[in-house]
C-alpha cells in the first residue's frame, strides 16, 4: 500500500466523484460476517458510495461510505440498527471537510509545510473525525490518511503547514477523539528526506 495514499486495490479503492461527498460515515465492527451485513444494508438503504469495506486487522470489519447529507444518515441509521452489539466505533460528518476525501483519494498536493503533525488512533472512524476536526480548525494541509490495514487496525494522519496552525490542528484533532488517542506530535523543520518518504 503506497504511503501516499490507500491503494486502489480489490476491495480498497477509493470511490471518486464530482462534486465530492458533502457526508461521510464509517463504521467498525467486531465480526466480519455483521460487517458485510451491515455494509449491504448501507448500499440498499440510499444512493451512497461505499468507499471502503473489507475486513482489517485483528478481525474486524470497517464499512466507510459518503454521498449527500439525507442519503448518508438514512443508511448510517440504518447500518446501527443492523450492527448492534458488534458496533465497536461509529462516526458521521454531515459535513464532512473536503481535503478528508481528498488525502483519502491520493490527490494532497502542493509544497510541504515548514511543520508535520501526525495523529494515530485505535480506530478508523476516529482517524476520519481527527482529519476532519484538524482541517476544520486551522488552514493546514491533509497530507495523508491511512486505514487500518497493515496497522493492526489502526489508523493515522499526516498534516502539514505552520507550526502554529499544526500544533492547533493537532491539538484539537486530540481532544475530538479523546480515548481513541494512540500518538500525537508535531515535528517543525521535518527533514526533506523524511518527508520524500512519508508523502
Amino acid at each position: 500500500m503506497s504511503p501516499a495514499a490507500i491503494s486502489r486495490t480489490r476491495g480498497q479503492a477509493m470511490a471518486s466523484s464530482t462534486p465530492r461527498h458533502v457526508a461521510l460515515a464509517a463504521f467498525e465492527l467486531s465480526t466480519i460476517s455483521t460487517g458485510v451485513i451491515v455494509a449491504d444494508q448501507v448500499a440498499k438503504t440510499a444512493a451512497v458510495d461505499i468507499l471502503f469495506a473489507e475486513p482489517v486487522s485483528p478481525g474486524k470489519f470497517v464499512v466507510v461510505f459518503g454521498g449527500p447529507v439525507g442519503e448518508v444518515t438514512a443508511s448510517y441509521r440504518k447500518g446501527e440498527s443492523v450492527g448492534g452489539a458488534n458496533l465497536l466505533d461509529r462516526l458521521i460528518l454531515p459535513q464532512c471537510h473536503p481535503d478528508v476525501l481528498a488525502a483519502l483519494e491520493g490527490h494532497a498536493q502542493g509544497e510541504g509545510g515548514e511543520a508535520l503533525g501526525v495523529i494515530e488512533t485505535d480506530a478508523v472512524p476516529a482517524t476520519l473525525l481527527a482529519a476532519d476536526k484538524a482541517a476544520k480548525t486551522a488552514p493546514i494541509r491533509l497530507r495523508v490518511i491511512r486505514l487500518a490495514n497493515n496497522l493492526g487496525g489502526k489508523g493515522f494522519v499526516y498534516l502539514d503547514g505552520t507550526v502554529s496552525d499544526v500544533n492547533a490542528a493537532v491539538a484539537a484533532a486530540r481532544a475530538a477523539i479523546g480515548p481513541r488517542l494512540v500518538d500525537a506530535t508535531v515535528i517543525a523543520r521535518l527533514a526533506e528526506s523524511v518527508r520524500d518518504r512519508l508523502y
